[in-house]
């Protein structure tokens, strides 16, 4: 088994005049600010659009979700009523009061009347799944004969590449709402978060509210297969409260007292017999 799904947009089984195409000038088909895939590195780009976790389809390149701009389609129905004028702004600074960056905001959908001036706007973040192990060395072979080597088999390679669910939630996810989010909320807008079906079942379940009371829309894909691409498809959407849904998404949830005072046990009995390695405060003053 190998494990990318999508290489420049193109299933790694693809081997079309098309997906070469895009595969040889390092193409991005999925609405990148440049032509190129520009991900890791601008001249030699990791062109991984996702892989396969435990034969799951997992993004881990957000641009991957600007599949035909179905997550803006998608946020627009939340954000905005039928009929209203509304664009896209990508990439936009945030700050806090006192002048501070609190990040970039992925994108921000945007609505306007006839003569070009904003009336609402709304955060929509893209959150795709970091990998542990190394992809570059499996996509660097592929790529160097993608026909002969699309069905390679990398399993016994060292440090195989899975997706790091636990840390694309803790150390990408949570933060961004923590600062983002809470900027959008204090001044009463909403937000919304595009992520794969497979990372979204990962994360604590959340308390959900009717799209008219809800702060954020949770908007949940997955990639099916279909014709030999794989297609960003809608699977589902969750709507919640801000608080009540960072607050899940931050709070650790503890283990069994009994656990940790035996841990504690084992460590004590362990100082208790093999006796200090160290000085004691209390030897010090003696």
């Amino acid at each position: 088994m190998q494990p990318m799904a999508e290489v420049f947009g193109y299933s790694i089984g693809d081997i079309s005049s098309e997906a070469e195409r895009h595969r040889r000038s390092k193409l991005c088909p999925f609405n990148n600010r440049v032509p190129n895939c520009t991900k890791d590195k601008a001249k030699e780009p990791l062109g991984v659009c996702s892989i396969f976790d435990a034969g799951r389809v997992v993004a881990t390149c957000p641009v991957r979700f600007r599949e035909k701009w179905l997550i803006a389609t998608d946020t627009a129905k939340f954000f905005f009523p039928d009929g209203t004028t509304w664009t896209t702004l990508t990439e936009v600074r945030l700050k806090d009061r006192d002048g501070g960056s609190a990040g970039n905001i992925d994108v921000v959908l945007a609505s306007y009347d006839a003569q070009g001036r904003i009336l609402d706007f709304g955060s929509l973040e893209v959150q795709a799944v970091y990998i542990s192990g190394n992809i570059r060395n499996p996509f660097e072979f592929f790529m160097a004969n993608t026909a002969r080597n699309s069905k390679m088999d990398w399993r016994e390679q060292d440090n195989y590449p899975r997706a790091d669910f636990l840390s694309s939630s803790r150390k990408r996810l949570a933060p961004q709402l923590i600062y983002k989010g809470g900027i959008l909320k204090a001044w009463g807008k909403k937000s919304a978060v595009a992520l794969d079906r497979h990372f979204f079942a990962t994360l604590p379940k959340m308390e959900q509210v009717p799209e008219s009371k809800a702060d954020i829309a949770w908007l949940i894909y997955d990639f099916r297969l279909r014709k030999n691409r794989f297609s960003l498809t809608l699977h589902e959407t969750i709507y919640t409260k801000f608080e009540p849904a960072l607050m899940t998404l931050t709070q650790s949830r503890p283990g069994k007292l009994s656990d940790f005072m035996q841990t504690l046990q084992m460590k004590l009995d362990e100082k208790l017999t093999n006796g200090p390695t160290t000085e004691t405060l209390t030897s010090l003053y003696q």
